[in-house]
């Protein structure tokens, strides 16, 4: 594999990047999923949809919807404090499990995937189930695609964030960055479908606000915000793809908040196999082994969060991308 990254010397002799890696082949899960499944082609039992996604899914929804009911007349700092420490979770659950619908892992049938998306996004407050699955799938088919894969900083974020006081911004909002991103950089026009998320979201908004008032919304909001902020669980933003080692571009997180993150953090086994569901990830490892034990992985997103932070090596550079290729093009037709 072949990488070109331009570093610069700072005052005190630290080496900062201030150019992406730069790859000249293509992102390493196609062929890594053709090479395990000829040694182990029962992995594609593991293919297919979650039986238990649609039971996970509603309790979480309605835990989190009546969690905003019950707060409705709470002092704002027990509104922030229940948010943070409850409602962060449930909410960052809801969208992981909205990442699971993308890849249509709860149902067989595409479109209850997509009913099953806008349902789990109520909560979250802002509609974004139908846009968030059009990117995504960006992201696998054109891993690091300079212009295509929305997942990777702006050049505008990467020469802006460039020390702690700015990454910690970074952190705290970096829910806005990936939301407002793809707006600004590869706009897609709405459809019948984005319309609907947003009509039934703010529907559900305005019945919040009117029956229980706008410290239940507040709640619903903060708990969106803050759980996709410096908060445990948003690691995962940064662990999956961030370069911390040389020529390894996506790394795993085997640690305790796969229980609540639908196993996101099984992430070289999600790219290798986007079709099994998150409950069944870790048996990947388990019949492959040799193929992801040598590799760096992690078993703290806070850690990770704090890596990112404080290594002044570490920023919005430091992801992997590649120019599009003619081979890439045709493998996503």
């Amino acid at each position: 594999m072949g990488f070109e990254g331009k570093m610069r010397e700072e005052e005190e002799g630290v080496v900062m990047a201030n150019d992406f890696f730069w790859s000249y082949t293509d992102e390493p899960h196609a062929s890594r999923r053709r090479q395990i499944l000829s040694q182990y082609p029962q992995i594609k039992q593991l293919f297919g949809p979650d039986p238990f996604a649609f039971l996970k899914i509603s309790m979480v929804v309605l835990l989190q919807l009546w969690t905003a009911t019950f707060l409705r007349d709470a002092s704002w700092l027990k509104i922030l404090m229940v948010a943070y420490f409850f409602g962060s979770f449930l909410n960052h659950n809801l969208f992981l499990a909205i990442h699971e619908l993308s890849h249509n892992l709860a149902f067989s049938t595409p479109v209850y995937n997509r009913w099953l998306g806008i349902f789990a996004n109520l909560p979250i407050g802002v509609p974004m189930s139908v846009t968030f699955q059009k990117y995504h799938l960006e992201h696998h088919r054109f891993q690091g695609v300079d212009g295509i894969d929305m997942d990777i900083p702006s050049l505008a974020e990467a020469h802006v964030v460039k020390n702690v006081i700015a990454k910690s911004i970074w952190v705290i909002l970096q829910l806005f960055f990936y939301a407002l991103r793809p707006l600004f950089l590869k706009p897609k026009p709405p459809g019948m479908w984005e319309f609907t998320n947003l009509i039934i979201q703010l529907s559900l908004d305005g019945v919040m606000v009117y029956f229980w008032g706008w410290k239940s919304f507040t709640y619903l909001i903060l708990s969106t915000f803050v759980g996709g902020g410096m908060h445990p669980m948003a690691g995962h933003f940064i662990s999956e793809h961030y370069v911390f080692k040389p020529e390894q571009e996506t790394y795993s997180y085997y640690g305790p908040l796969n229980l609540m993150t639908w196993s996101v953090g099984y992430h070289n086994e999600h790219h290798d196999f986007p079709r099994i569901p998150g409950s069944k990830l870790y048996k990947v490892k388990e019949i492959a082994p040799e193929y992801y034990e040598n590799l760096e992985s992690y078993k703290s997103w806070s850690q990770v969060i704090y890596m990112y932070i404080m290594d002044r090596t570490v920023g919005p550079f430091s992801r992997m991308k590649r120019k599009l290729s003619t081979k890439t093009d045709k493998k996503s037709e």
